[in-house]
């Protein structure tokens, strides 16, 4: 009887709506999502190219900040390509091991930035609170083992969701209203007992999303104490200006997933955490890079010496 159940899941295949009720609206989204996402590869990979090759961002911050553009470049590159075939190809469909293999890395990298923002506050804590204990402190190996425990995480959190997902039972074509392979909507097809799975699903989500908020609010309380003690402006614009881009991209962040966890379950309520997941999925990557950048000069040093390079290399006589 298992092995029946399991060869009929095998077999499923999945139909994944996205924006296929707004047919006026396909070339459009694609030409938009398209923008956005080549933004977003081009930001985020050149945010590690920079990083790489100024000596100046060999820094623990800049270190964290490349993975977090990796991590970005990552989650964002599993959604998009398929979520841009599926506006112009009429056949949206996707076999049940695409759809794990899909859940499995998107959770992977969704969870690992979530720690990587809470590595990065208390890497703030350290720098503001401690400065004279900063390079000691935040030492190369401690950093390194901070990164790979990041990793680890989100591949263990993403293991046991992706094994309780594998668990449920499917029937013939399913349709998900969505544009990727996302659990819950997957909970909601299955014809087996679904209650293990939406409790694993409660518990990891619910834990590293208060886990990370509490280490980085924790955090910032320090750093804004410390703050206050200051006397002097230019040690106040000094904190500020170090901080105020990792707050945007939290707040950013942390607050769409919070509101897709706050929205009603309900049919009218789809098209908005349709939206939401579209904004955390496929515009918050694109936005980090340019939240960083925009506020660093050292970043934007980098860019200028680039683009001077290239225009000099053209404008060369051969």
């Amino acid at each position: 009887m298992f092995l029946a159940e399991r060869n009929i899941t095998a077999g499923a295949t999945f139909t994944l709506l996205g924006f296929s009720d707004y047919p006026e609206l396909q070339i459009p989204l694609f030409l938009v999502f398209l923008a956005i996402y080549s933004f977003s590869v081009v930001g985020n990979l050149g945010m590690i190219v920079i990083i790489k090759i100024n000596p100046k961002l060999h820094t623990p911050m800049y270190f964290f900040l490349s993975h977090l553009s990796f991590v970005d470049f990552c989650y964002s590159s599993i959604i998009a390509p398929k979520m841009l075939v599926n506006l112009l190809a009429e056949d949206r469909t996707i076999s049940f091991s695409g759809c794990m293999v899909q859940f499995f890395f998107f959770c992977t990298f969704v969870v690992t930035e979530l720690i990587l923002f809470a590595v990065m506050a208390y890497d703030r804590f350290v720098a503001i609170c401690n400065p004279l204990l900063y390079t000691v402190a935040m030492s190369q190996k401690l950093c390194a083992m901070l990164v790979v425990v990041s990793y680890a995480w989100g591949v263990a959190c993403s293991l046991l969701l992706t094994c309780s997902a594998i668990k449920l039972s499917f029937q013939g074509f399913n349709i998900i209203n969505h544009f990727f392979c996302e659990l819950s909507s997957l909970i909601s097809l299955s014809t087996s007992d679904s209650y293990l799975s939406q409790l694993f699903l409660f518990i990891v989500a619910t834990f590293n999303e208060v886990s990370t908020l509490l280490i980085i609010l924790t955090s910032y309380v320090f750093i804004a104490v410390t703050t206050l003690k200051m006397h002097s402006a230019d040690g106040h614009h000094k904190v500020f200006s170090t901080c105020a881009s990792h707050l945007t991209a939290i707040t950013i962040f942390h607050g769409t997933i919070l509101f897709l966890y706050c929205v009603p379950n309900s049919k009218n309520s789809r098209h908005t955490v349709k939206l939401a997941s579209v904004f955390y999925a496929v515009v918050i990557p694109m936005l980090n890079p340019l939240i960083y950048s925009l506020r660093n000069k050292d970043v934007k040093d980098t860019v200028r010496k680039i683009m001077k390079t290239n225009f000099h290399i053209e404008c060369m006589p051969w």
